[in-house]
């Protein structure tokens, strides 16, 4: 009888165990792809489906701990991204990526701070507005031709800064702000916006990951799933990205966005149906 039940609870540990390392794994390739093409470094995907679907699964990891994976992710798909992307000329701004990179890098290492002392609900709550925002932002960009044209860069340091902050709060690499203010505000077009909001990612996602780390928040066990699936998700993305159309993104984009708060607010609020 004994042996029947220490048998019956190593195979269901071993079950949790798998599922530990399989989930953040699947869900950070399906992040790592649509992360490289849209230029959202993935996170905006990984934290709403960690922290949504992990109870359903029978694991529930905790957002600050989501977050903290989520930097690390962030983290391998700018590396693979950029490293693509610098390969064709121009694509990615390097002379305005390394200007902007401060303002983002510091609002990052500002966000990580209040990530770790902020409640989950308020955390959460401003994520969903963000996200609903930057959706109907870009929906509505969806509509115009993507066109370089010289719009209000003094206000694109502050906007970008604001998106570390998110970043670092967050764990979504910031290109949820980034890639909208530098297509819509600076006037890059949508392709080259992703390619440099997502070499900046790279940047602030390594102060972030060291704040979490720092504050015991990071666990390899996850972080490392969801590295290794995003790492290799950016790889299909990229390629995947060449081939379809700007506005098509666009509105991938907007769409992804929207179910990720709707999501989020039904989790710690309810909303919905």
């Amino acid at each position: 009888m004994m042996d029947s039940a220490r048998s019956r609870e190593s195979t269901r540990y071993a079950g949790v165990v798998n599922l530990t390392i399989i989930f953040p794994l699947v869900t950070g390739l399906f992040a790592g792809m649509l992360g490289a093409m849209l230029g959202l470094g993935g996170g905006v995907i990984v934290v709403p489906t960690l922290t949504i679907l992990g109870p359903r699964f029978g694991v529930d990891f905790g957002l600050q701990t989501i977050i903290a994976a989520s930097q690390v992710g962030v983290l391998a798909v700018a590396v693979a991204s950029s490293a693509g992307n610098l390969r064709q000329a121009g694509l990615i701004r390097l002379q305005d990526a390394y200007r902007l990179a401060p303002f983002t890098v510091f609002g990052g290492v500002t966000g990580s701070l209040l990530g770790l002392v902020l409640e989950a609900k308020a955390v959460a709550t401003v994520f969903s507005i963000l996200l609903v925002y930057t959706g109907t932002e870009m929906l509505r960009s969806s509509r115009r031709k993507d066109l370089e044209v010289g719009r209000a860069p003094h206000w694109t340091p502050p906007a970008v800064g604001f998106g570390g902050v998110m970043s670092g709060l967050l764990g979504v690499g910031g290109g949820t702000v980034q890639v909208p203010v530098l297509n819509m505000l600076f006037g890059m077009p949508f392709r080259t916006a992703v390619a440099t909001s997502t070499f900046m990612m790279g940047l602030t996602a390594i102060a972030n990951a060291l704040i979490y780390t720092a504050g015991g928040k990071l666990d390899p066990v996850i972080a490392g799933p969801v590295a290794l699936g995003m790492l290799v998700g950016a790889r299909v993305g990229a390629m995947l990205a060449k081939r379809v159309p700007v506005n098509t993104l666009k509105i991938m984009f907007s769409v992804l966005v929207f179910y990720s708060a709707y999501d989020l607010l039904h989790k710690y609020w309810g909303f919905g149906f």
